[in-house]
C-alpha cells in the first residue's frame, strides 16, 4: 500500500509499505481521508521532536520512520469475532489509545492514560492506504455525514474538550485568543456547550470574519487597542474566562490582562519557546489557569460528529481534499502560517504521485547544502 512515512526534519516519503496486519481488538480500515495538525508541521519544520525516531516509544515499542495521520476516516474492511462494527462501516478515529484500567482512564481522563499512545503521532497511523486501529478509539459516522466533513471529527474533538476544560458556563463572557483552526473548534465547541458572549481576537482579515459566521459574539483585531476593545464590550472587569488558542509569544499575559478577578485562562496554543508569566498577577488576583490536551474519545468524537451533521463548521474550515502526493507542500504551507483551514487527504486519489517525492528531495537538499 501508499503511505505518508515520516524520516525526519523536512523528509515525508511517499513509500510502498506492508498492509499493516489486524490485531486482536483492532479493525483494519480503507482509510478514506485522513489530515494534518500543527504538531505534523512541527515535526516537519524542526523535528523529530515527539515522533519517535531515533528511539523507542515507551508504551508502543515503536521506533524508526513512522507512516503519519491521526485524523482519520475510513471504511472497515476486516474485523474479529465479536465485534461491534461490520465490513462496510464507516467510521472515525479518535487516534488516541488508552489502556481503560489505569487511575487517570478510571477517572474518565482517557488522554492522560499513564498507556497512551497515539496512532500518527506514536505508532504508524491513517495516511496510508490503510491502517488497523483499536475498535474502543473508534465512531460510526452519522448517516447522511460526508467524508469530507467527518474528517474533521479528531480536531474538532479536540476543541471540543478545551471548550469542557475551560468551564464556560451559561451567560459567561468568553475571549478567545486566536481564529486559526483551532481558535475556530474552540470556538464551535464553547458556543454548542453553553449560551455564552464570546469576543474572538485575531489580525484583521477572513480568519474575524469566519469566526463571526461561526457564532462569535463579536471580533477584535490584534493590536495595540485589542485590550481596550474587548474591555469595552465585556466590562472593565475583565472577562469570564480567557481562551488562550493562538501560542504566539507573549499572549498568556495577554490573556491575563483581559480576565476578570477570580476569573480562569484555558491555555490551549503551545509556544514555540519559553515564555515569562506574570506570576504577581496570577496571585494577586487568584486567577485560575487551566490547560488541556488532546480530547476524551468516548466523550468528545460522537458530539464532534453531530456539530458537524448540524453546522457549517465543515464547509467554513476545509479548504480541500488532496491526494498524498501533495502532503509535503501543505506540511510546508501549515508550518510557515499560510494555512487557515483544514487540508484532508484521500489516499485513493493517484494524481501527481511524483510531487511528493519530488518536494521531500528537494527541500531536504536544500537544507543539508544550507548546513
Amino acid at each position: 500500500m501508499r503511505a505518508a512515512v515520516y524520516y525526519g526534519d523536512h523528509d515525508v516519503r511517499l513509500a510502498e509499505v506492508p498492509v499493516p496486519e489486524r490485531r486482536e481488538g483492532e479493525a483494519l480500515i480503507k482509510v478514506l481521508r485522513s489530515g494534518m495538525c500543527g504538531t505534523d508541521a512541527t515535526e516537519w519544520k524542526a523535528g523529530p521532536i515527539i515522533f519517535p525516531i531515533g528511539h523507542e516509544h515507551p508504551v508502543s515499542h515503536h521506533s524508526g520512520p513512522m507512516i503519519l495521520g491521526h485524523e482519520f476516516v475510513g471504511e472497515i474492511v476486516e474485523t474479529g469475532d465479536g465485534s461491534r462494527f461490520t465490513v462496510g462501516d464507516l467510521v472515525a478515529s479518535g487516534a488516541g489509545i488508552s489502556c481503560g484500567t489505569c487511575a487517570r482512564c478510571l477517572e474518565g481522563r482517557t488522554n492522560l492514560c499513564l498507556n497512551y499512545y497515539t496512532l500518527g503521532l506514536n505508532v504508524d497511523g491513517g495516511m496510508a492506504e490503510y491502517v488497523s486501529c483499536p475498535e474502543r478509539a473508534l465512531v460510526a459516522l452519522p448517516a447522511g455525514l460526508s467524508l469530507d466533513l467527518a474528517g474533521l471529527a479528531q480536531p474538532l474533538a479536540v476543541g471540543l474538550h478545551a471548550a469542557r476544560r475551560s468551564g464556560a458556563a451559561d451567560g459567561d463572557t468568553v475571549v478567545i485568543i486566536g481564529a486559526g483552526a483551532i481558535g475556530s473548534f474552540v470556538l464551535a465547541g464553547v458556543t454548542s456547550l453553553a449560551q455564552v458572549d464570546v469576543t474572538v481576537i485575531d489580525f484583521e482579515g477572513p480568519r474575524l470574519d469566519r469566526a463571526l459566521r461561526l457564532g462569535a459574539t463579536r471580533v477584535v483585531a490584534a493590536g495595540p487597542d485589542a485590550r481596550a476593545s474587548v474591555l469595552d464590550a465585556v466590562g472593565l472587569r475583565g472577562a469570564d474566562v480567557v481562551i488562550e488558542a493562538s501560542g504566539a509569544p507573549g499572549q498568556l499575559n495577554h490573556a491575563i490582562s483581559l480576565v476578570r478577578n477570580g476569573g480562569t485562562i484555558l491555555q490551549v496554543g503551545l509556544p514555540s519557546s519559553e515564555q515569562s508569566v506574570d506570576i504577581h498577577a496570577l496571585v494577586m488576583r487568584e486567577i485560575t489557569v487551566r490547560t488541556t490536551l488532546a480530547h476524551v474519545c468516548g466523550e468528545d468524537l460522537g458530539p464532534a460528529l453531530d456539530i458537524l451533521s448540524a453546522t457549517n463548521l465543515g464547509p467554513e474550515l476545509l479548504e480541500g481534499v488532496l491526494p498524498l502526493a501533495d502532503l509535503a507542500g501543505q506540511l510546508e504551507r501549515l508550518a510557515t502560517g499560510k494555512l487557515d483551514g483544514k487540508v484532508l487527504f484521500d489516499p485513493t486519489l493517484r494524481a501527481a504521485e511524483h510531487s511528493l517525492a519530488n518536494a521531500t528531495t528537494t527541500t531536504t537538499t536544500n537544507e543539508q547544502n544550507e548546513r
